[in-house]
């Protein structure tokens, strides 16, 4: 009886420059992925239906649509699969942007081909790894819920809508609630880097979260400066 070998994880390469898809693609396979390359928006929505992709490597600035509108898209209908976005944009507010929109990473241009490797292979590590086992499926803390059971966050009775790592950050915080938390825990814990990973994406996603967790009194993310961050209520409530 003959084996099936395994199957290989699926990249889908979108970027509307040849050589970048090129590069990404001849590194990607000899790294052991199967990819597949687009050129703009409306190929990756067509690839991804097809391929069936276990990640996007997707450019924010596509010549039909930019990348966040094909992350909406994709999310729209109802496909989780993750999304490291590629894009020469440096500013806060387009880093935001990405994550708001279901991003899970991103990657300045110009960039280094193995570091783009080491965060792919640190998503789908994320994506694929079991979760860490905790006693109840329901985490609470003041007014704040997190039921991992059907991935719902509530804050004072109201839905919270994530993305999915996002609801990861926030189950990290709240597992550890009380305690401070440094960049570099949540890198390792949240994103799973093990190569030093910036924490600038660690900021980004905690502004992110703290503008959807935080839109009612108390705030609960506090950055302690010079440590890291904690959700935990405002001293002066203790």
């Amino acid at each position: 009886m003959s084996i099936s070998p395994e199957r290989k994880d699926r990249i889908l390469v979108v970027d509307d420059e040849e050589n970048i898809r090129a590069l990404l693609s001849a590194t990607l396979r000899l790294t052991g992925f199967e990819v597949e390359v687009a050129q703009d928006g409306t190929e990756c929505l067509h690839a991804s239906d097809e391929f069936e992709p276990d990640l996007v490597i997707l450019d924010v600035m596509l010549p039909d649509m930019d990348g966040f509108a094909v992350a909406e898209r994709l999310r729209a209908e109802g496909r989780q699969t993750p999304v490291l976005f590629l894009t020469a944009r440096h500013s806060v507010r387009d880093r935001v942007t990405g994550l708001t929109v279901g991003g899970d990473d991103y990657v300045t241009k110009p960039f280094d081909l193995e570091e783009v490797v080491l965060r792919v292979q640190a998503i789908l590590r994320r994506v694929t790894s079991a979760p860490v086992v905790v006693e109840q499926e329901v985490l609470r803390y003041h007014d704040l819920e997190l039921d991992e059971t059907v991935h719902e966050v509530c804050r004072a009775g109201r839905p919270i809508g994530l993305s999915p790592t996002e609801f990861r950050l926030l189950r990290y915080l709240m597992v550890n609630a009380g305690k401070v938390v440094s960049k570099d825990q949540i890198l390792d814990r949240v994103w799973s880097y093990d190569f030093g990973g910036s924490g600038r994406i660690v900021e980004s996603y905690i502004y992110n979260l703290r503008k959807k967790i935080d839109m009612v009194d108390p705030p609960l993310i506090h950055t302690v400066r010079g440590f890291g961050y904690a959700l935990r209520l405002p001293r002066a409530d203790q």
